[in-house]
């Protein structure tokens, strides 16, 4: 298939492409062509405007592109930028697809567990969950979602990924919290109890794999393992498979010092399932957490 992706260079993009790329034509959109050429396949072809693409040969979107939502703090200005990097691109491929003669027939379009703010630890989330927590993740999510589900007007299935915390060796939030444990300075965040719904970098990249081969699968899906685990059970496990102590909690005043507004995505947390991905027999490679950071770390 000729798979269009955006974001290929981010932490999901470019395992994606490493996947992809000896069974499909992979085609990169991207800002910085120089730098796509240089971590992606050789055989990806890298663009960077939707207007370089021909939309009529096209079978699959994939659409990761937009702003890191937790680089920076959260200020007015960087809450805009994460938005409409999101939405800019979204527009413009759904711009394309209304106009192509012979569409895509597929668009994977990311989301992030955030659609469902703040919640409570007792609480399992499915993708029917309805009762989300009005704020600026939900919001963004839900824009972000609306709007590439308005390609299903034209002929286009549409998958919505709602992706929780990806584990990966080559970046993301592991990346960040290795460092002060393996010094002895790791310890749980705020009181602990808050839920993390992660997701080894493997499964979420066969979680897109599986949905674009699945051409009978629409509509939204947790891309989550299928066991969330506290704060404090993942600072155990962390702490265990590192095998250094973890000791020194970090508590809700020093994380809003440091990150104002964004410290939500880490005071607070959802139990999220991915009920429709296990109906449909997805099998997870690491449903466990101790499995999954061990084959990251070890």
């Amino acid at each position: 298939m000729k798979v269009l992706i955006t974001g290929a260079t981010g932490l999901i993009g470019r395992q994606l492409c490493q996947v992809l790329y000896q069974e499909h034509e992979l085609i990169a959109l991207t800002r910085n062509i120089d730098h796509a050429k240089s971590i992606l396949p050789d055989t990806v072809t890298c663009i960077n405007t939707v207007n370089d693409a021909d939309f009529n040969a096209l079978d699959v979107i994939i659409n990761l592109a937009g702003e890191p939502i937790a680089d920076k703090r959260w200020s007015d200005q960087q809450k805009e930028k994460i938005l409409t990097s999101r939405l800019a691109i979204t527009q413009q491929l759904i711009e394309k697809i209304k106009l192509a003669n012979s569409p895509p027939h597929t668009l994977i379009s990311g989301s992030a567990i955030g659609f469902y703010g703040r919640q409570s630890s007792h609480i399992k989330i499915n993708e029917t969950f309805t009762d989300c927590t009005t704020e600026f993740s939900n919001e963004l999510c839900e824009q972000w979602e609306n709007l590439a589900l308005s390609a299903q007007q034209y002929n286009t299935r549409v998958c919505i990924v709602r992706t929780g915390v990806v584990l990966s060796a080559q970046g993301g939030a592991l990346a960040k919290m290795v460092p002060p444990f393996k010094m002895g300075l790791g310890g749980k965040v705020s009181s602990g109890e808050q839920m993390m719904s992660w997701i080894h970098i493997d499964d979420m990249v066969n979680i897109i794999v599986h949905l674009m081969e699945n051409t009978a699968l629409t509509g939204k899906f947790n891309a989550t393992a299928p066991h969330p685990v506290s704060n404090i059970e993942f600072t155990k496990t962390l702490s265990t498979v590192l095998k250094r102590p973890a000791i020194i909690p970090m508590p809700n005043i020093m994380l809003r010092l440091l990150f104002g507004e964004m410290a939500d995505l880490l005071i607070y947390g959802q139990a999220v399932v991915p009920e429709r991905l296990t109906k449909d027999n997805f099998q997870f490679k690491y449903k466990e957490l101790h499995s999954a950071l061990s084959d990251i770390l070890i």
